[in-house]
């Protein structure tokens, strides 16, 4: 009796350990996945943190403007940050020197040729002292910012364009070609202007598209700006070839209203920002050559503020700024699944109306600093510089955070581009002496020269790579002032992607070397 009772007891207990592993093996499996593809993925972005300027380094007693448009109603480049202001009678904005900080004087001149409030500013990446604005009259104005110290207002335009019939609320400068300039209107036309011409009233666009049927929200350009991708009010998104003027892809797909679109750089992707079925704020991830469904659709909150994305090609991280929000979204791009991931957000108590981006070429990469946005904040009267910061020990020159990166040239001009040629922009090193990145040719004051190593003292009558590197640096610095010195003072240096095309580029790279 006994044994046959211990028997039972122990065929019970092999029936629940049976059961046990059996319950368990899809566990075992997913914490075996888990174990391979950890949550976090390996980035050197991981940790990159938003740090806001100390109060002595931002812009106080700006009036910033009131308008309701949906802009970013700043313009940054490394000389001047551009703010439209409130002004009474007409529109205006101020163009503020960038390391004048602090309170600005009230009577602060400003510039105020527009009869209508301005909607949109935009500098010329390839001049700094030159900006775009365009406003409620219809009119597109282009003006010359002088180098010193405004002392007086500004009220007469460089060129004026009159094309539109209705206000125009945006205006996007092409990112490879010389004095190249999109507008678009309430009247639902996009307009290209060719502004190498000596007129200083131009009435007739070199190209008009009329593929839209609604108000134009969004416009951005590829790499090469032989694409533009634009979000209509009427909640599709198009890509189209501008010089043909056709329509090469548009998306109409219900569930997310696009409101803002962005390329993504080469990666033949197409970011937007918008809303959801339900009235979420929403992102959505498209392929280049099908817009017929989106990759992605990722829904953020429930708010309303307008979401405005930027992207770093250099470093593939999107950030996210909200409308009315204070805080800063950011993730990392990559070309296949999952896409999208999340690293983390920037977070103040204090909500931004507008936002502007420094250039790379104007950021303090000493600091590890790889973006800077300047926030708008009507209600305190106050514009504060937040800056992206990837966390390193070392104070050297961090080339992997740093790669080539678009300068301040012109890849071609106007007329290239227009008879059908393509090509990408120029690229420059960011790091310090390695090349002219400003927009306009600057000459470099004459240095003490500077003695080379001596290869005998060398170990083994060989160099070090350290020692390698700091010679081809100086010999690079010679070569390059020996040109300047046979090209005249007004002539542009002719540079392919930062270094004289005469002359050997020198090693990027110790296996180069």
């Amino acid at each position: 009796m006994l044994s046959l009772y211990s028997e039972v007891i122990g065929r019970f207990l092999q029936l629940l350990v049976a059961m046990k592993s059996a319950l368990m093996a899809p566990w075992d499996s997913q914490l075996c996945e888990m174990s391979w593809h950890p949550q976090y993925r390996s980035s050197k972005f991981r940790h990159v943190y938003g740090k806001a300027a100390s109060k002595e380094k931002c812009y106080d007693c700006v009036p910033i403007t009131h308008s309701v448009h949906d802009n970013h109603f700043c313009a940054v480049n490394p000389h001047f940050i551009a703010v439209v202001t409130e002004c009474a009678g007409g529109g205006a904005f101020l163009v503020i020197p960038i390391h004048q900080t602090g309170k600005l004087d009230p009577h602060y001149p400003r510039v105020c040729g527009h009869k209508g409030n301005v909607l949109d500013i935009k500098w010329n990446p390839f001049n700094d002292f030159v900006i775009a604005s365009c406003a409620e009259d219809a009119t597109v104005k282009i003006w010359d910012i002088p180098k010193h110290l405004l002392t007086k207002n500004i009220t007469t335009p460089k060129k004026e364009l009159l094309g539109h019939a209705r206000r125009v609320g945006l205006i996007e400068w092409h990112p490879t070609a010389n004095n190249i300039l999109f507008s678009s209107g309430h009247d639902y036309k996009i307009m290209i202007w060719n502004l190498d011409t000596r007129e200083d009233v131009l009435s007739n666009p070199v190209k008009i598209l009329d593929a839209h049927k609604d108000v134009v929200l969004s416009m951005s350009f590829n790499t090469d700006g032989s694409l533009l991708a634009t979000a209509c009010r009427d909640k599709k998104i198009r890509l189209i070839d501008p010089r043909a003027r056709t329509v090469l892809q548009e998306a109409s797909y219900k569930s997310h209203r696009a409101n803002k679109v962005l390329f993504l750089g080469n990666m033949k992707k197409l970011l937007s920002t918008g809303t959801s079925r339900w009235n979420n704020r929403q992102i959505a991830l498209w392929d280049q050559n099908d817009l017929s469904v989106p990759l992605l659709e990722e829904d953020l909150d429930g708010s309303s503020g307008l979401l405005f994305p930027f992207y770093d090609s250099d470093t593939n991280m999107l950030y996210i700024v909200g409308k009315g929000d204070g805080n800063i979204r950011y993730y990392e791009i990559s070309p296949e699944k999952p896409y999208l991931s999340y690293l983390m957000e920037y977070r103040s108590h204090l909500p931004q109306k507008g936002i502007g981006m420094m250039p790379k070429r104007g950021l303090e990469v000493s600091a590890c600093e790889i973006f800077r946005f300047y926030k708008l904040i009507p209600t305190k009267s106050l514009i504060e510089p937040v800056s992206m910061i990837v966390p390193r020990r070392s104070e050297s020159y961090q080339e992997d955070i740093y790669p080539l990166t678009t300068g301040g040239q012109p890849a071609m001009t106007a007329q290239e581009w227009l008879n059908g040629v393509n090509k990408g922009p120029l690229l420059v090193s960011l790091r310090p002496g390695s090349g002219p990145v400003n927009s306009l040719l600057q000459l470099p004051e004459s240095e003490p020269p500077v003695k080379s190593p001596d290869l005998n003292k060398s170990q083994g009558g060989r160099m070090s790579p350290e020692e390698m590197q700091k010679k081809s640096e100086i010999k690079d610095s010679r070569n390059q002032l020996k040109v300047e010195e046979r090209l005249p003072r007004n002539e542009h240096m002719r540079l392919s992607n930062g270094f004289d095309v005469f002359e050997c580029p020198p090693p990027k790279t110790e296996n180069e070397v």
